[in-house]
């Protein structure tokens, strides 16, 4: 399997379903540092992103999120000083798919632009 980050979004077909536990534990194995959390019985990719004042972590939720915009796709962003919450998961399947995934991957391609 190519790397998720140079992987491009999938389009959601009807009746699709979120990932199974055996691929999202597959799909996990290959974005390090992001956990799957549950908030209202849906569960979710979660990271904490560190920086060193406000400025950096603004400038970061911003670069995520001309990746949502660009991609239709959008995360719950938590700004707060020297530290971004990024949570990603699919909406309309209510969990999580592989489009997160490639999502997690190319946040973290965002950070590494600091």
């Amino acid at each position: 399997m190519s790397d998720l980050a140079d992987m491009q979004f999938a389009p959601l077909h009807e009746n699709e379903t979120p990932v199974s536990e055996a691929e999202r534990s597959r799909l996990l194995a290959q974005v390090p540092g992001w956990q799957v959390i549950e908030m209202d019985g849906v569960k979710q990719l979660q990271r904490i992103y560190t920086f060193d004042d406000f400025i950096q972590a603004l400038a970061f939720a911003n670069r995520v999120g001309e990746l949502a915009e660009a991609n239709d796709h959008h995360p719950a962003l938590l700004i707060e000083w020297g530290k971004v919450t990024v949570n990603w998961w699919t909406h309309t399947l209510g969990g999580l798919h592989h489009n997160d995934f490639i999502s997690a991957a190319k946040t973290d391609q965002l950070y590494l632009i600091k």
